[in-house]
């Protein structure tokens, strides 16, 4: 099979990666890709924003599946223009892409269903949210109704900043038109849990639990990011939680989604709270999770080429997944300065020598190669992943890995999968963010 990968980051180098291992896989191609994808497959100068480039592509190479990894050419509808060309391509449609695309219609869904979720108002005029923020309890969460890179989420402490906050999105355009509306809700306390679940339309597989880590620095400080690492599986998770999971979330989604005529195809993962009343929704995401995918998917031992076909298929309920044991730490090394304003081009070296180190996988994200080597080429630069026998045993492995990594400005978190080394199983937070 002719397999194209679209998108340039870690969890598309991590998809490329596992989909290459597949004895049907012939030939791996990655739009636009980057240094570590041009490794195992052929690297196409297409953005993963243009989608007529795409279709284009996945037709005169005869393509048999695409895979779509980031989330704009999902709400842009690639896969309407694909399904009108009938080329098979993983992913949700536009109007199922709402999940993620869209926080109010993702909101307004919930409530509709009964599904667990933080209070919330939905506002599209400045002064109503502002109105909102005087009668609620402080800190709050803001959130941008649109796709903004991950960093639309921001929590406000207290009024005056909640008020400098939605005026910069909704007045003064910090977001674009993600911003122009927004979602005001409670801050929900406890612990972070993501489940991956390919979902067929009726049915689903979950994938394993993985715990992800926002902030950009130590001690959960510092602004959001897209994510500075994650491990697998998540210390917070239960059999009761997982029961809870089916009946209260999956299935009142995708019964509420069926009601409004929408079918659901491909990766969907809620990002959840866990604290003492249970699991609440935080987000829906409509894809795989970056960075999360790259936890994920070195502890899958089952062939993932045949689970996307059978997803897209509507089979996805006969399929087995076969997982490692092993835990596994992913710890991502990004350019000084991320998420805000840094320098890329910066040479890379000691990539060789991390990678021949046992159970690690060295995942590229913003690289690219200059100069007959591999140079910096945004935020989130690489994902090492370990596995080992313990989660002390891999984050070591990883951190091992990392410290033989380096690039100038090279910043990283060094508590990645800290907590989960003590045996934590802290289900409230009594601190204030």
């Amino acid at each position: 099979m002719k397999i194209l990968v679209v998108g340039s980051g870690g969890r598309e180098h991590a998809l490329a990666w596992k989909l290459k291992q597949s004895p049907d896989a012939e030939r791996i191609f990655c739009t636009p890709g980057n240094a570590g994808t041009a490794e195992i497959g052929e690297n196409v100068a297409i953005s993963a924003g243009d989608l007529r480039a795409l279709v284009r592509f996945a037709k005169e190479n005869r393509v048999d599946l695409t895979v779509i990894g980031p989330d704009d050419p999902l709400a842009a509808g690639v896969v309407d223009l694909f399904a009108m060309e009938d080329l098979p391509i993983f992913g949700p449609t536009k109007a199922a892409a709402r999940l993620e695309s869209s926080k109010i219609f993702a909101k307004e869904l919930m409530r509709e269903n009964g599904i667990p979720t933080a209070e919330a108002g939905t506002f599209e005029r400045s002064d109503d949210a502002l109105r909102f923020c005087d009668r609620v309890r402080f800190p709050i969460v803001i959130k941008a109704d649109g796709l903004a890179l991950g960093k639309g989420v921001i929590i406000a402490p207290d009024p005056a900043v909640a008020r400098s906050i939605i005026d910069e999105m909704m007045n003064q355009g910090r977001f674009g038109e993600a911003g122009r509306r927004v979602v005001v809700e409670e801050f929900l306390r406890g612990t972070e849990c993501s489940l991956h679940a390919l979902v067929d339309g009726t049915r689903y597989r979950l994938l394993q639990t993985a715990r992800d880590h926002k902030r950009a620095l130590d001690g959960d400080a510092g602004p959001n990011t897209g994510g500075m690492g994650a491990f697998s599986p998540a210390n917070n998770w239960s059999a009761e939680l997982e029961d809870q999971f089916h009946k209260k979330i999956m299935r009142p989604l995708l019964r509420g989604l069926q009601e409004k005529k929408i079918t659901f195809r491909g990766l969907l993962y809620p990002g959840l709270m866990i604290g003492a009343d249970g699991a609440r929704v935080l987000e829906f995401n409509c894809r795989f999770g970056d960075p999360e995918t790259q936890a994920i998917l070195p502890r899958m031992k089952s062939d993932l080429l045949p689970l996307l076909e059978s997803t897209i298929d509507g089979r996805i309920e006969g399929c087995r997944i076969e997982w490692d044991q092993r835990p596994s730490v992913t710890v991502v090394l990004a350019s000084g300065g991320y998420p805000d304003k840094y320098e890329t081009g910066k040479p890379i070296s000691g990539l060789s020598e991390a990678a021949k180190l046992g159970d690690v996988q060295i995942f590229h994200a913003g690289t690219r190669r200059a100069n007959g080597g591999i140079v910096t080429a945004g935020g989130r630069v690489l994902a090492v992943t370990a596995l080992g026998s313990t989660i002390q045993a891999a984050r070591a492995r990883a951190y091992d890995a990392v410290t033989r990594i380096h690039f100038e400005e090279c910043h990283y978190r060094r508590d990645i999968a800290l907590a989960a080394t003590t045996n934590e199983r802290e289900f409230i937070k009594t601190t204030s963010p």
